[in-house]
């Protein structure tokens, strides 16, 4: 039975989902005023290996990831200047234009991360009236005040009725220690009050009008809103980096038991950060690297491009709640793991049963399995691939045998572990759209041609088409029964 560490109780728990069947999932996505980094891929595999993995188990499985494109803010999460405004006010675009372009850019890059598509996208945008309706309900049951056009959160009142820092453990006397420096905010009751909705300075190009004033919502109050449209007023499991904990996850739930008398979330679930020399990756710390640099090679961290397939490895090949530090050498690593995968399964596809088994498969299946009900523990699922790797690897080369049905499971459990729940894409080459059967058979073409140029002893067309296809990054290898190859 799969067991996942509910962040709020801080234990390991037995997955019990509100509806028999069906699953409810919200996770926090990208706020689009950037190309996408590694930081932003963490979350985005860690929730799809939770999304196929429930889907493997049966359940119908309803996941909501947001784009934020309002609200939030420079500095601080009630303070400055909408991010997105401010780039579409020094580039001269409409914001609607800055969010189309990078979010057009996310979704390329998850895709090519193969990163599936969640049931429903919703922006925080496109959902102002509900969020206006949640900061009317706040207001009703008396947990907000308005301030010069604002609406807060009123922390210290709402805190004697409920526990506010549960999910950070967070007590209120840190916060205010914490926060002191922001005591000048002289809208606010308090400095740890947070907005839910905010006034729209004259200047400000992105506002809608309110019972308040014409502005815009907090930060906190998109994931609120739309979370329980779509998915009720509990649903199953939210999620998101570790980083989002406080204040946005805290800001969360202060929110929801306000306006519904009850916390919404059943189980939270945080992914843990990528650092570079033990510092969070993040466009706050300016030492981020774009997706798009690790496929081209083009930062100065890197020595070479890393495909999106070797990324997700990298990821997937720690644990989701363990921290992971980033390095030119990890990813070099993470390559040549990832290519002793895409070889075993490559000859997996092609080895031939007999009548009966020499190597053993044990319970390959039980045993992958038991890893990923114990909170998605991906690195032993691929261990256990590779403990695989090696029968398959002694048929192959001719050292032992494979009965038909062992080999069937072996290819089942490959499929659904490795393709299916892990995302890998374990071809050779990783399929970005039309065309790529075509390129497949060229590449089949020139060595198939190469091997007639050796038969002939024709060993300088030979070598030409070998060191050609090796110097445009193709690994090359001759077997018995002709040739295997991947990029």
């Amino acid at each position: 039975m799969l067991q996942i560490y509910n962040t709020l109780s801080r234990q390991k728990e037995h997955f019990k989902p509100l509806h028999e069947g069906h699953v409810g999932i919200y996770v926090c996505g990208p706020t689009v005023y950037g190309d996408a980094h590694l930081g932003h891929a963490r979350p985005a595999i860690t929730f799809d290996l939770l999304y196929r993995y429930l889907m493997h188990l049966g359940y119908k499985v309803r996941y909501v990831r947001n784009i934020t494109d309002v609200g939030h803010l420079e500095h601080d999460a009630d303070e400055g200047e909408d991010k997105i405004a401010k780039k579409a006010r020094l580039e001269q675009l409409e914001p609607m234009e800055v969010v189309q372009y990078f979010t057009n850019r996310y979704h390329r890059d998850m895709e090519l991360l193969n990163v599936l598509p969640p049931s429903i996208e919703p922006h925080a945008s496109g959902h102002i009236i509900e969020q206006i309706a949640f900061v009317q309900k706040i207001m009703d049951k008396g947990y907000a005040y308005v301030s010069n056009g604002s609406v807060y959160m009123d922390v210290e009142k709402y805190a004697k009725d409920y526990p506010y820092g549960k999910l950070s453990g967070r007590n209120l006397e840190d916060i205010v220690t914490e926060t002191r420096e922001l005591d000048g905010q002289q809208e606010k009751k308090h400095s740890f009050d947070f907005a839910l909705w905010k006034k729209a300075a004259p200047e400000h190009i992105m506002h809608w009008p309110s019972p308040w004033s014409e502005g815009f919502p907090g930060w906190h109050m998109e994931c609120s809103a739309m979370g329980t449209k779509y998915l009720g007023e509990e649903f199953d499991i939210h999620g998101g980096g570790m980083d989002l904990m406080f204040p946005h996850h805290e800001a969360e739930i202060a929110q929801s038991c306000a306006a519904l008398g009850h916390d919404s979330v059943h189980y939270w679930m945080h992914n843990n950060m990528i650092t570079i020399a033990g510092k969070k990756m993040g466009k706050s710390y300016n030492n981020f690297i774009t997706l798009e640099q690790f496929f081209a090679g083009k930062h100065e961290l890197l020595e070479q491009p890393f495909s999106p397939m070797t990324i997700r490895f990298f990821i997937l090949q720690a644990h989701y709640r363990s921290t992971v530090d980033f390095s030119n050498d990890a990813l070099v690593a993470a390559e040549k793991g990832l290519g002793r995968l895409t070889e075993a399964y490559q000859r997996l596809m092609k080895i031939k049963s007999s009548a009966t088994s020499s190597v053993e498969i044990g319970n390959l299946r039980e045993r992958c399995q038991e890893a990923m009900d114990d909170d998605l523990n991906s690195p032993i699922v691929i261990s256990h691939l590779f403990d695989s790797a090696r029968a398959i690897n002694t048929v192959f080369d001719g050292k032992g045998t494979i009965s038909e049905a062992d080999l069937e499971e072996l290819r089942a459990v490959w499929k659904t572990y490795a393709m299916d729940i892990l995302g890998l894409q374990l071809d050779g080459v990783q399929d970005t759209g039309a065309g790529m059967d075509a390129y497949k058979g060229a590449i089949d073409m020139l060595l198939n041609m190469r091997l007639e140029a050796k038969r002939n002893k024709d060993w300088g067309t030979s070598d030409k088409i070998r060191n050609e296809l090796t110097a445009l990054g193709f690994t090359i290898k001759d077997t018995k029964d002709g040739f295997e190859w991947s990029l």
